[in-house]
């Protein structure tokens, strides 16, 4: 049939069995449209399944993405033309057509490429002589009724030339479409007039105003889908350092020099072989990640997210190796490429700069922090200033003196300027001449610490040297972990993306402009004797990651080595190693210990053993978490850091250690009698006597006052059940606290009642008073923005409580209901159990880790209040999909479980609740 080409030998088998089949069916349908129109769509269904399936095959076969796109693009094209040639010739055949009775149909958009994924949309222009008549209406309308009964997307349009090139000089995304128009079937002579008057009436002498416009356009993309090309979820379409990136230079290229493949862009200049080979690697590599992702998934899903990362991981065929699993070894190779995509794209700006095809500030749009003094002298020979921005003066600049390599970016810190394109192309090509000798050289040492600790914007250029490579070449050890992605759901960025925040969170800390977020950092970052070390520690603290040895470990190792090199002297080496080796401790101590436990403070004050170490401490911690990603700090975890450091400040400074827990007691007594000055003296004797010792040295006398009123209102009423409710905006939390007769599952129930409600537990404390009533707090970790919202929603779990406890509802059932029903999550988090007598004086610490899931801490709960034990508080942790519980507990006399026999029951009864992830023991 000549509605569909000769099949080339890449073309699937698919293709060609589809024209041998609508040969029969047109040979025998006997007229009958309706016989002819089902047989056609039958035939057109089983050869998309089965070209679909070849193509699949193939892309397991060899690993082309590039290749699989192709043919699948092919594939369509066949169904298109077969359409199309079976409408116009038995439909709505016009023996002789007049001008109003011919159309072209052309693919536009990413199917004008000639490249789709398996589910990519179809997008299609009808494209008329002039205005549309019967007869193209007809036509158009058949063909998209059996495009949409075979189930594709289609994206179409019907127009005429001149309206086509009406819009398109109103709308960019038009004529984006258009400049990647392609011909598929009808009037040809119609295409090729639109091509030509799309050229001489659109484009022509609009080359600047097409790259302002996609560059913004790009601008605003990124920042939708995220502005770093590290996060560990890209989204491998629209995301920074994806498809649509390598899309943009493809048309601008093509709108600015007319070139529209990899070679044309090496005939006018604009890459060289090696980066025209570096684009086609990228493109192949993205569309096999892509291809994967919609075969493995069944739909278009452009998110790469954490189980498609698995699943394409395999396919592709990658292993463990190096200590790196198969899923980081592939997401490594994934951000690399992105690396690539934004070193390409900053070799097309530079060139359509020297064009002046693009202005200054869409040039800039990367360094608005930074100043742009009109006149500079820099100093450095080799280097210049130009359009504001350093370049070198010749391409011998590097080679002359390799140092300039670490120069460069260091007089762009220093004078707060832009790098300038063609410099930072040249210093990727010169990555080489960063050798051994190099490394060791002290003024490039001395330039590199001076950018590390920059008061200006080290962040910024950090982050410009690891796109230019020269970064991970100076200091090996970082670039080892250059795009290394940690499969966990925690790490919102790759480890080196992470380290370069952590720096640029604490120059912001620094340069006092995070006070009202981190008051404690802010008001002593300026008293630490260290600062140089604590820089390096920050910039260092997890570039061990990825090694079969404990990261805080092997990185303390590394600091000792190359802290000299930096021209550290010998006591800021050993406090960066100290840092990096403790760096997760402070957090894990004021996450998931009790820090108005004596013995927390005594056990975490002698590893700390000097103030200055705590001061250097508290902001490392800080700006690592702060680092982590969006919404995973919060003020809760500031208040306990903060509680931490000013529980521990006296341990350290002979300050008030000594003053005996008897005292400390007697002190918060009479704290609280202090504020509650209208009690008479017998109510307020009666009151202090019913908590024991460790409410007064626990509790901050805020909630103790609190507490007291709540209390005497609840009793006042007659009420022997009562709930409270209030939030605490700068925290982040909202506190439940519970009045009732004690009861061991008197926690269960309030946790379920947590995690039927969808709500976050951060923390919770639990007292008994002498009289046998239970006084618990529950922190809840905030869900709106809005304080009447949130005390809504605590009320609703406040009655869900109440109820509970009533015997109105079984809690149980609704944490079943809240329970997914969806296939696990595609994380291994093996299940530990850790019990410890020696973290408190008079508890067992039960510190348990494991896969987090809705309900767990109500399952725990439940589980130990079977084995009859006491809970004294409870802090929550979760770190993505892990989550870290503490429970301080004892036997219902009150004291530690020692026996082995009860250890182990423990451990049985905490393992099977990690065993059984689809019903609780509830």
């Amino acid at each position: 049939m000549t509605m569909l080409r000769a099949a080339s030998p890449h073309d699937l088998r698919a293709i060609a069995d589809l024209g041998q089949r609508l040969e029969e069916i047109e040979a025998w349908h006997g007229g009958d449209k309706t016989v002819l129109r089902a047989a056609l769509i039958d035939a057109l269904r089983q050869a998309l399944d089965e070209g679909h399936a070849e193509a699949e095959a193939a892309l397991m076969q060899d690993q082309n993405g590039l290749a699989c796109a192709r043919r699948l693009s092919r594939l369509t094209d066949a169904v298109v033309r077969a359409i199309h040639a079976v409408t116009v010739r038995h439909f709505h055949r016009v023996n002789v057509p007049s001008m109003g009775e011919r159309l072209a149909l052309a693919a536009v958009g990413g199917y004008g490429r000639g490249t789709m994924a398996p589910h990519s949309d179809v997008d299609l222009l009808f494209l008329l002589p002039y205005k549309q008549t019967a007869w193209s209406e007809s036509v158009v309308e058949t063909m998209l009724y059996m495009l949409w009964d075979l189930k594709l997307k289609i994206g179409h349009a019907t127009r005429s030339v001149d309206e086509s090139l009406h819009e398109a000089r109103g709308d960019m995304t038009i004529r984006t479409a258009l400049l990647e128009a392609r011909f598929l079937t009808g009037e040809k002579k119609l295409f090729e007039e639109l091509e030509h008057r799309f050229a001489a009436e659109v484009v022509a002498g609009t080359e600047q105003e097409f790259v302002v416009a996609k560059l913004a356009e790009r601008d605003t993309r990124i920042a939708r889908a995220g502005a770093s090309r590290y996060v560990v979820e890209p989204n491998v379409k629209e995301g920074k350092g994806g498809q649509r990136d390598l899309n943009i230079l493809l048309w601008l290229a093509q709108y600015v020099y007319g070139a529209r493949t990899p070679d044309a862009l090496i005939k006018v200049g604009l890459f060289d072989s090696a980066e025209a080979a570096m684009f086609r690697r990228c493109t192949e590599f993205l569309w096999r990640v892509r291809c994967h992702m919609h075969f493995a998934s069944g739909r278009a899903e452009e998110r790469l997210s954490f189980g498609l990362q698995r699943t394409v991981s395999e396919r592709i065929g990658y292993a463990r190796r190096d200590g790196m699993s198969s899923v980081e070894r592939f997401m490594k190779r994934y951000f690399l490429v992105a690396k690539d995509v934004g070193d390409l794209t900053a070799v097309v700006c530079a060139a359509l700069e020297a064009r002046h095809a693009k202005p200054e500030p869409v040039l800039d749009r990367f360094m608005r922090r930074l100043r742009h003094p009109r006149r500079v002298r820099l100093g450095a020979s080799g280097f210049q200033v130009d359009n504001n921005r350093i370049t070198v003066t010749g391409d011998d600049v590097f080679s002359r003196d390799p140092v300039n390599l670490l120069r460069l970016f260091w007089l762009s810190d220093r004078h707060t300027l832009a790098i300038h394109p063609d410099a930072t192309h040249l210093a990727r090509r010169s990555l080489k001449l960063i050798d051994r000798a190099v490394r060791e050289a002290p003024e490039a040492n001395r330039l590199f610490l001076d950018i590390l600790t920059s008061r200006n914007a080290p962040e910024t250029v950090l982050r410009a040297m690891n796109e230019a490579g020269v970064l991970g070449r100076f200091i090996p050890e970082f670039g080892r972990i250059v795009a290394l992605m940690q499969f966990n759901m925690y790490h919102h960025y790759t480890v080196d993306e992470h380290l370069i925040r952590t720096l640029g969170v604490l120059a912001r800390i620094d340069a006092g402009e995070m006070e009202s977020e981190h008051p404690l950092s802010h008001q002593i970052i300026h008293t630490i004797q260290h600062r140089r070390a604590l820089y390096v520690a920050a910039f260092l603290h997890d570039v061990a990651k990825g090694r079969p040895e404990d990261h805080s470990i092997a990185g303390a190792k590394m600091a000792r080595t190359l802290g000299p090199r930096l021209g550290l002297d010998a006591a800021e080496t050993e406090t960066v190693a100290w840092l990096i080796e403790n760096h997760l401790v402070m957090s894990t101590v004021a996450q998931s210990r009790d820090i108005a436990d004596p013995e927390t403070i005594r056990t975490f004050a002698a590893n700390v053993q000097t103030l200055e170490r705590l001061k250097l401490l508290l902001i490392l911690t800080v700006c690592d978490i702060k680092a982590v990603g969006p919404g995973v700090w919060n003020g809760w975890k500031g208040e306990l850091l903060r509680t931490l450091y000013y529980e521990t400040e006296p341990q350290l400074t002979g300050g008030h250690s000594a003053i005996s827990s008897h005292q400390r007691v007697a002190h918060a007594q009479a704290e609280l009698r202090k504020a509650l000055e209208d009690w008479d003296e017998a109510t307020f004797d009666a009151y202090k006597a019913r908590h024991y010792p460790a409410y007064w040295l626990k509790v901050d006398v805020s909630r103790k006052i609190k507490h007291a009123r709540f209390i005497r209102e609840t009793e006042a009423a007659g009420q022997t059940l009562a709930i409270a409710t209030g939030t605490d905006k700068f925290r982040g939390v909202t506190e439940l606290t519970v009045f009732a007769p004690d009861h061991p599952r008197l926690l269960a129930v309030m946790t379920g009642a947590c995690a039927a409600s969808g709500a976050n537990i951060a923390d919770a404390q639990v007292f008994t008073t002498t009289d046998g009533l239970a006084l618990d707090d529950l922190f809840l970790t905030r869900a709106f923005e809005d304080d009447d919202d949130e005390l809504r929603r605590a009320q609703k779990i406040a009655r869900t409580i109440e109820s509970a406890l009533k015997g109105q509802l079984r809690i149980a059932d609704l944490v079943d209901q809240r329970r997914p029903r969806t296939p696990k999550r595609p994380f291994n988090v093996p299940t530990e159990l850790i019990i410890d007598n020696s973290l408190s004086k008079n508890y067992t610490v039960l510190e348990i880790a494991g896969l987090d899931r809705p309900g767990l801490l109500y399952d725990l709960t439940t589980a130990l209040g079977k084995l009859s034990l006491n809970i004294a508080s409870a802090h929550i942790v979760t770190f993505g999909e892990k989550a870290v519980d503490a429970f301080y507990v004892t036997d219902l006399i009150g004291a530690k479980i020692t026996q082995p026999g009860k250890q182990a029951a423990i451990r049985k009864a905490v393992i099977a609740v990690f065993d059984d992830e689809d019903a609780g023991p509830g």
